[in-house]
């Protein structure tokens, strides 16, 4: 993770001094580094030996890095992490034009790799990705919005780029395809359990560690699993209190609808559908040499259950 720093940190560089800060403020904002982290574990279960992982993990960062920027602006947001959004600190403007440079800046940096399969991966990831937020602002305020739409909508949006970055490793190590396809789908079963965990803690996560207040996601009548299952599970009162509260994108009932979804067993159901996702994803590792990097491979899979930010 230190190599692909030192591969961020260089590749910030631009002769327009707003583009480096706005850049170096998110991307130094306290991120997991998640998915360049999947893409040197399978790089390192498979035994790679060469550099172009750091090159690539820092590739999946910046594209990552790029939707956040958009994301904040088309949801309004005004924190991330426990610190101001760059496009509360920077404006609008800055925020999306930073993005766009950061997803130029990441195709630059995949024509180092010299392989049109690993071109063929990430503008068809990032392509899904930009379908996946349409998808979702299409869904926002819509109370019929089922288990399967949603899952839809996280595995294009959030679970695309994990996959990519499993399927990157595989690649670059010329893995076979049926090995390949064992990586990219632990990759995407990871970010899709990733996701709906990120989804219960809106309503059930310590907001001094998340730095964002509960019930983000229902204020901008972002519809996700925890609400889905309660309003099926929900007194007509209580239903149509969620129902309002969607269509209208604010609540003076926010402390009761959070309640709700608690009481319902919501929560529970919405983690053990993780639960079921990151098995899914330790599965796929049968297929994987046993090492160390495998079994960092299972543990990730295992504890992000236990995640609270």
């Amino acid at each position: 993770m230190r190599q692909v720093d030192a591969v961020i940190a260089r590749r910030l560089s631009s002769s327009v001094p707003l583009i480096g800060e706005v850049s170096h403020y998110i991307i130094s904002a306290g991120g997991k580094r998640l998915r360049p982290a999947l893409l040197l574990l399978v790089a390192g279960a498979l035994e790679y030996r060469g550099e172009q992982h750091f090159n690539l993990a820092a590739v999946v960062e910046f594209i990552h890095t790029a939707t956040l920027l958009h994301d904040d602006v088309v949801d309004e947001s005004t924190m991330r992490r426990g610190k101001p959004t760059a496009n509360e600190s920077f404006g609008n403007a800055a925020s999306v034009l930073v993005g766009d440079f950061l997803h130029s800046r990441a195709f630059q940096m995949m024509v180092d790799a010299d392989s049109m399969r690993v071109m063929q991966i990430l503008s068809e990831t990032t392509n899904i990705i930009a379908e996946g937020e349409v998808q979702q602002l299409i869904n926002t305020h819509n109370v019929d919005l089922d288990e399967a739409g949603y899952l839809s909508v996280i595995r294009s949006k959030t679970a695309k780029l994990f996959e990519a970055s499993a399927r990157l490793a595989a690649v670059l190590t010329e893995a076979p395809a049926e090995l390949e396809e064992a990586c990219a789908n632990y990759g995407r079963s990871l970010g899709t359990a990733f996701q709906v965990i990120d989804d219960a803690l809106d309503y059930d996560g310590d907001t001094t560690v998340m730095g964002k207040n509960i019930g983000d996601d229902l204020r901008e009548g972002k519809v996700t699993l925890p609400l889905i299952i309660a309003m099926q599970r929900a007194s007509a009162d209580d239903r149509q209190m969620i129902v309002s509260a969607i269509e209208q994108g604010s609540t003076p009932h926010m402390a009761h609808i959070v309640q709700v979804v608690k009481d319902t067993g919501s929560l529970q159901a919405t983690r053990a559908a993780a639960a079921l996702q990151a098995q899914e994803a330790i599965d796929c590792l049968a297929l994987l040499p046993s090492n160390a990097y495998t079994q960092a491979l299972t543990t990730l899979a295992s504890q992000l259950l236990d995640r609270r930010e």
